[in-house]
């Protein structure tokens, strides 16, 4: 059993206070020389494009006084419980691995002088323990509720058939468990899970219930990247506190939660003691509502270049240099920083004011320090110029869809005028399985930030007109399954729908728009020229056989465990695992002379 905040003191036990206050202050206290010189030497459009629609409001929490005198927390790695063997035909073997998480209640120390914060997280902690997945080995995680409300799980990034996706309607009860069946498939890359139940995800989340889930593959670790203490999960939220400690969650009529506290993986602007060398930093957004537009800067006010290594759905072919990052709700970056030059020297990551719409506060212009150190324990951990050989490249597609993310009567959020409770047309579109398709998302609200997340498939962003009217660099460098498509702009993506049939969610990620009604469908449908039925397994997400059961202590005898994990292989949802013979499979039946009415050969069975 985990929790930050013995760990917290723990580390506090070792040193004095005194120590940690001095060295977090060396130099500019506040980051106001490196903002200013931030700001002047601005040479990209801003994501306001030059708009600040708010002044800097007052606190709305109990003021903060302790900037970056506490150190940041580091998560745990889940452990697994078990692995399973199951043999399938002649000379092939599938790995299955085990993990029991709990959701249940605890308290954090976030204020010094104040009670501890009563929260909800995966295995009692915030950020939840980590998952570090290697690929092609499936994993089970039964996720055991023991918390005070419902939970779906969604492993945000990870092509899941739709059962074990996190639909929101799909819940599990305190007192109930569900087992979740992942193909962990995909290259490496940086992804995330957090509850996604219905009206209540960033709520949820909110309250504690996010955590890092970190795919990794052959190539990624022959790259010689940093690693071990030097491979660093930050997830970046902003929240509200009541004078007892305790969150506050105002959605100010449905628009956005914006948060005055800065929290990095759950403290309020931490530091961090790094040596003088290079590390890799994995950036998420977690917050509800708060975009950031984020660079690192010494104490003499210049920012420091870095190497942007990969976002949502992983490595780029090569890094790409920037001095900034700019990331909306749900994005994930991967950076590599250097810091050999910067011996015993503090370097402080700030965050821009006026970003979207943005309410800014006090000090929502800080975010952490780094404090450098005079030497280093040895090893680089660089970066080279070549991190894939494989990357995917997008063809054109003809076959465009546009989507309005706006607000309709009553202030309800809505894509295309359908919100999540239009039962009978929520289902916006069917792309047909293994297509690629270009949509066109725009912002219809006259203002408002919406991050588009489209489950299932990673996709690539090709365009962006109006607002900030370019795509970044960085943004267009690699695959990502969110987009930031801010006030005035049109974003066009292109995916292919693929590798699964069924029923999944495409939505805003700004959480309480999501909560609010942004919620959306597409189905992949059958292959009926496949031989594929309307009864086939896992369209529906809300499938009874995998639906969560009722806590029984008989259900989790190692005997009952094995045969669970036995008939969910059993069931076939990964093709046993031979995930390249699905998509083999699709290209054959798209480039077959008769348009596919044959069956191709090595087609996915009629349970894929």
């Amino acid at each position: 059993m985990h929790f930050l905040l013995p760990f917290k003191l723990a580390c506090l036990s070792s040193f004095p206070v005194s120590v940690f206050a001095q060295r977090g202050r060396v130099g500019s206290s506040d980051g106001s020389r490196a903002d200013q010189s931030r700001v002047i030497g601005l040479t990209r459009p801003s994501p306001t494009n030059g708009r600040n629609p708010l002044e800097t409001q007052g606190w709305i929490s109990p003021e903060y006084k302790w900037f970056y005198e506490y150190p940041l927390p580091r998560t745990p790695v889940k452990s697994k419980k078990q692995y399973v063997y199951r043999i399938v035909g002649v000379g092939y073997m599938s790995q299955i691995d085990y993990y029991e998480v709990e959701i249940k209640s605890f308290t954090q120390q976030i204020y010094p002088d104040l009670p501890a914060t009563p929260m909800v997280g995966f295995d009692g902690m915030s950020p939840g323990p980590t998952f570090v997945m290697q690929q092609n080995r499936e994993a089970v995680v039964r996720f055991i509720n023991n918390g005070p409300s419902n939970i779906s799980v969604h492993v945000h990034g990870q092509y899941n058939r739709a059962p074990f996706d996190g639909w929101a309607g799909d819940m599990t009860s305190p007192g109930q468990y569900k087992d979740y069946y992942y193909p962990n498939a995909q290259n490496a890359r940086t992804i995330w899970y957090h509850d996604h139940t219905e009206f209540t995800t960033g709520e949820h989340a909110y309250w504690g219930e996010e955590g890092y889930y970190i795919l990794t593959d052959p190539e990624e670790q022959a790259l010689g990247l940093p690693s071990g203490p030097y491979d660093v999960t930050l997830v970046i939220a902003a929240k509200v506190y009541n004078s007892d400690g305790s969150l506050q969650y105002d959605n100010n009529h449905e628009s956005g939660l914006w948060g005055d506290v800065i929290l990095v993986n759950e403290q309020p602007w931490p530091y961090m003691n790094v040596e003088p060398r290079p590390y890799r930093f994995r950036l998420l957004n977690g917050a509800v509502s708060r975009t950031f537009d984020l660079t690192l800067n010494t104490d003499a006010g210049e920012m420091l270049h870095f190497d942007v290594i990969g976002s949502d759905c992983g490595l780029f072919n090569s890094p790409v240099n920037s001095t900034f990052i700019a990331l909306s709700m749900g994005e994930r970056y991967e950076l590599v920083v250097d810091f050999s030059n910067f011996q015993n020297q503090n370097i402080t990551l700030l965050n821009g004011r006026g970003v979207g719409d943005n309410v800014d506060y006090p000090a929502t212009n800080k975010v952490m320090r780094f404090v450098v150190g005079g030497s280093s324990s040895g090893g680089s951990g660089g970066v080279p110029q070549t991190l894939r050989n494989h990357e995917e490249v997008a063809p054109p597609a003809s076959n465009a869809k546009d989507f309005t993310f706006g607000r309709g009567r009553g202030g309800v959020w809505e894509i295309n005028g359908v919100g999540f409770r239009d039962v009978e047309n929520r289902i916006l579109t069917k792309p047909e399985r293994g297509t690629y398709e270009t949509w066109q998302l725009r912002n219809g609200a006259g203002g408002g930030t919406h991050p588009v997340h489209i489950h299932l498939v990673d996709f690539k962003v090709l365009s962006r007109t109006g607002g900030r009217n370019e795509v970044a660099d960085y943004e267009s460098a690699g695959w990502k399954d969110v987009v930031w498509l801010a006030a005035g702009e049109s974003v066009q993506v292109i995916a292919r729908y693929a590798p699964w049939d069924g029923i999944y969610m495409f939505h805003c990620h700004n959480l309480v728009h999501e909560d609010h009604e942004q919620v959306v469908f597409l189905l992949v449908p059958n292959l009926e020229k496949w031989g594929y039925t309307n009864d086939t397994l896992f369209l529906d997400p809300n499938q009874r056989e995998f639906q969560a059961r009722n806590f029984n202590s008989d259900d989790f005898t190692e005997e009952a465990i094995n045969n669970k994990i036995a008939w969910l292989y059993s069931t076939n949802p990964y093709n046993k695992g031979n995930i390249a013979g699905v998509y083999s499979a699709l290209d054959a039946y798209a480039q077959a002379p008769d348009g596919g009415q044959s069956n191709p050969t090595g087609s996915p069975s009629s349970s894929d």
